[in-house]
């Protein structure tokens, strides 16, 4: 059986339909770990630094998907609105990608946003995803929503997931975020993860 990690878990959207694996799941926000739990009993769940988990036990995985955090990457990052809010982009991606690329044999993908920069290691645009991976992930991409970007209420929540397929009660905010439905626009559709993770298990 396949040994997987799942890095950055979120709400596992990525992770929905893949079957015959035993998957780690490392999320920093314990409320967000708490609704994966529930959707994913069976996986092994880890609150905490997903970047030093890659570091202290990416070694003992087969397959290693990572999808570090997009705020500060995303084009929405400079838009006017942040204009006063000024910060280093994350380069946790490029970071792990040449980790990975040097020092682990198995397989592995990180996922991110398209950014507002160049490609620093050149990546693979698929649908609204950028994708680093040592194997070919493929060109599946599943359609969005209408108005995907602005389904930022409660019922956006609820429509996003229909979507998906993932439903939990609570109304769940990154930091000073009042969007319920920004961690569910985070996700990689359960679809387009099956997809590459289908692609993965078919590379030699």
């Amino acid at each position: 059986m396949i040994k997987v990690l799942n890095l950055y878990a979120g709400l596992g959207g990525n992770r929905r339909l893949w079957t015959d694996c035993q998957v780690t799941a490392v999320e920093l926000d314990p409320r967000i770990a708490e609704v994966y739990k529930r959707l994913y009993p069976e996986d092994r769940v880890c609150i905490g630094d997903a970047h030093q988990y890659l570091l202290d036990h990416g070694e003992y995985f087969d397959f290693i998907w990572s999808s570090p955090p997009c705020q500060t990457r995303s084009k929405m990052a400079k838009a006017t609105r942040h204009k006063h809010l000024r910060r280093y982009p994350d380069l946790s991606v490029e970071q792990e990608v040449l980790y990975l690329q040097h020092f682990f044999k198995g397989k592995w993908v990180v996922e991110n946003v398209n950014q507002f920069f160049d490609d620093l290691i050149p990546a693979k645009l698929v649908g609204r995803h950028k994708y680093w991976s040592n194997f070919d992930i493929g060109d599946y991409s599943e359609p969005m929503p209408k108005d995907f970007i602005n389904l930022a209420n409660v019922a956006g929540k609820n429509k996003l997931m229909d979507w998906l397929g993932i439903h939990y009660p609570e109304n769940i905010y990154y930091g000073k975020n009042h969007c319920p439905a920004q961690i569910l626009r985070n996700c990689v559709h359960p679809n387009e993860g099956l997809a590459i993770f289908n692609k993965m298990k078919e590379a030699p």
